[in-house]
């Protein structure tokens, strides 16, 4: 490269200071910013080591995650008195990483085994010999608030001497109780400091962490999850009453293969609403469960707890147990949740961007769009409904959205199975609201919507008796606390057809004023930039007027998301080439958005190649300014729009977001029946911004037009 990377060195000034946790936070900053992010170590435990895989599945850094030396290598340098070649190699394997990234941040050594109280001033020493700027990490636990703040001015003073540009000092695993008046202590230091508290989620291993180094064998999976922290264990040596009496959730239970009352008294305990919920139980000695036993565990697949076996005796299974240590790896969803959303709320990202003078690139990966429509809805929250809340995706997209406090929830459905459903995934569901329409709990409220809807149908014949009915329905329960105001917008569509989801939005939600139609898009993001595709979801065979409604409402879609909006009216002919029924329509709808809103450019009838490659645009319609460098592709029917878009996300290995809905007066958003927990979480993203944007600019007519 031209010009050096920004290089931020992450050091840790103690043990057990979260180090892993700040460096997980740091990578999501920068990933939002930029796409070539590299992650360097100067020591690790070699290619098995969990931070190094984190950062490497997580963010797809592939070359660009490495380091110089394992901890063996430096250990036996350092006893041949080679410490002067140790730094020479940390600089040549950095400055190799560095030529194909714009920052890069380096992650210092652990403060563990021989070298901890040397670790302090051989971190300072690479961070120099890197020209990198230090982020410091403090253990505030078990510490009083008068000694947490003297470490942070202790830390900066040493580091002050040593030489090092110190970015910003992190006080973390403060206790909660304790942050604000460490904040008040510090608020006018220098440098920056950031003050986090202690979650004790970070610090538990997952089931599947104790089952991985135990070497586990499955004996029931369940509809369980290994990713759930465990919070301790017990050995079940007591029978089964004193057992039950004794169980705290999230603790695994461990007990003799021999012990088919154990095994049992666990599931049953699942399932039942007056014990705390397991995370799973570990049957010791290699005895394998009787098969009046297994066949009982066929018969009740769907128990929500995993069961696994292991051939040592129970003391010596306690004792693994106890040694396996809480890491954040690159499957620990619920834990990176945990950590990102700590750090976005305690750490000021702007002025720690600021100190390390980081620009944005022009290249928008998937992985950064996604980055930021997470922080865009989490700067002005919104309250989000979930019509279908028992759908296990549902759940555990609802949690993840909580743990990062991106929006506010309500589920709807059962209260009573939505709470099951969650115990049986293992996730927390105590941040969200639960309503179930049906219930004594909601009739006032279904009443009240009951009424509305009259209102809103009266013309079509609408009476109280009927609208009571309907209002049981969780889609139109759903769109109507959006629609009145009681949630900001609705995602629904994971287990409804995209019928059920949107019929509601038709019949009272109504379209924004100058709207005719509603549509939708797709926000598809490819490795370098996001592009916006409509209609794939909605109007089978458009009109030329619905065409250039549609051309309209996804202009306005691509700016809500940051995208400038080029509009290519597609076709199967470019310019005046062709003729016919289908090429007139694209002409007809081309000229129409032309006269409406001259606001952006838009090209048509123009094919796809000459709409996106500025070499073929050039030669098909040199004098276009749509031509090549198309970011919104309007699509002539359905069929073609729905077609392309797949195949583009199949091929391209594009990250295909929607479909988004378009035109209506307030946001209602609808899923694929095939949908995965990601896109889930997404969707409400897109949705809250959306909120965000329709409570800026409130319609002018909050009828609009009746699409039913």
């Amino acid at each position: 490269m031209s010009t050096p990377p920004t290089s931020v060195y992450l050091a840790a000034v103690q043990p057990q200071a979260g180090k892993s946790m700040v460096a997980l936070g740091l990578m999501e900053l920068f990933s939002r910013r930029v796409d070539d992010v590299g992650y360097f170590r100067p020591v690790a435990s070699g290619e098995a080591d969990h931070r190094m895989a984190l950062m490497r599945d997580r963010y797809q850094l592939g070359d660009r995650a490495t380091y110089a030396y394992t901890d063996e290598q430096v250990d036996a340098m350092l006893a041949e008195g080679r410490r002067d070649e140790i730094f020479k190699g940390m600089i040549a394997a950095y400055r190799d990483l560095a030529e194909s990234c714009s920052i890069v941040l380096i992650e210092g050594t652990d403060q563990t085994g021989s070298r901890s109280a040397l670790e302090f001033d051989f971190n300072a020493k690479v961070a120099n010999h890197l020209g990198a700027s230090v982020v410091a990490v403090v253990n505030g636990s078990g510490q009083t608030t008068d000694d947490i703040a003297e470490s942070a001015e202790v830390t900066a003073q040493a580091l002050d001497g040593e030489g090092v540009a110190t970015s910003a000092i992190v006080l973390n695993r403060v206790p909660p109780e304790q942050v604000d008046a460490v904040r008040d202590l510090l608020a006018d230091t220098s440098p920056l400091t950031a003050v986090i508290p202690e979650h004790q989620r970070l610090g538990m291993p997952t089931l599947a962490e104790i089952l991985d180094s135990l070497d586990a064998t499955e004996i029931h999976a369940g509809r369980g999850t290994t990713d759930v922290e465990v919070s301790s264990f017990k050995v079940a040596a007591m029978s089964l009453p004193n057992m039950l009496d004794r169980i705290d959730a999230a603790e695994l239970i461990i007990a003799p293969g021999d012990r088919p009352d154990v095994l049992v008294g666990a599931l049953a305990s699942r399932l039942a609403d007056t014990y705390p919920d397991a995370a799973g139980v570990l049957l010791s000695g290699g005895i394998t469960p009787a098969p009046q036993i297994m066949k009982l565990l066929e018969g009740l697949g769907g128990v929500p707890i995993p069961v696994y076996a292991v051939p040592t005796d129970t003391y010596e299974t306690a004792k693994a147990v106890s040694n396996v240590a809480g890491v954040i790896t690159a499957t620990s969803e619920r834990k990176i949740a945990t950590a990102l959303g700590l750090f976005e709320e305690h750490v000021d990202t702007e002025e720690l961007l600021a100190q390390f003078e980081l620009t944005r690139s022009d290249r928008v990966t998937p992985l950064m769009f996604e980055y930021d429509l997470i922080e865009r809805a989490r700067a002005d929250r919104r309250h989000i409904v979930l019509p279908e809340g028992t759908d296990e995706r549902i759940v555990k997209a609802a949690a993840l959205l909580l743990r990062r406090q991106v929006v506010d929830l309500t589920l709807l459905g059962s209260v009573e199975e939505i709470r099951r459903t969650a115990s049986a995934v293992g996730v927390d569901l105590s941040g969200a609201s639960m309503i179930d329409p049906d219930s004594e709990a909601a009739e006032e409220t279904r009443e009240r919507y009951a009424q509305a809807y009259v209102e809103a149908r009266k013309h079509k014949g609408m009476v109280l008796d009927r609208a009571l009915e309907v209002m049981g329905d969780v889609s139109y329960f759903g769109t109507m606390m959006v629609h009145l105001g009681d949630a900001d917008g609705m995602v629904s569509g994971a287990a409804h057809t995209t019928a059920h989801t949107i019929r509601p939005s038709f019949e009272f939600v109504r379209t924004r004023p100058g709207v005719e139609n509603v549509s939708s898009v797709f926000l598809m993001c490819l490795a370098d930039r996001v592009l916006v595709y409509g209609d794939c979801a909605i109007i089978p065979n458009p009109t030329a007027e619905q065409l250039a409604d549609i051309a309209m409402s996804s202009a306005q879609t691509a700016r809500t998301f940051g995208i400038d909006p080029v509009v290519a009216m597609l076709s199967y002919s470019t310019g005046g080439s062709g003729a016919g029924e289908d090429v007139d329509r694209v002409r007809q709808a081309t000229k129409l958005v032309k006269e409406r809103n001259p606001d952006f450019p838009v090209e048509g009838p123009i094919q796809y190649d000459a709409a996106i490659d500025a070499g073929v645009g050039q030669k098909k319609l040199p004098d276009s300014d749509v031509a090549g460098r198309a970011t919104v592709f309007v699509f002539p029917d359905l069929n073609t729009g729905n077609n392309t878009y797949k195949a583009v996300q199949r091929s391209a290995r594009a990250v295909a977001i929607g479909p988004v809905l378009q035109g209506l007066n307030k946001p209602v958003n609808d899923l694929s029946r095939g949908c995965l927990v990601a896109d889930i979480v997404n969707t409400v993203a897109i949705t809250a911004v959306q909120a965000q944007m329709e409570l800026a600019q409130p319609p002018e007519n909050p009828t609009g037009s009746d699409a039913s």
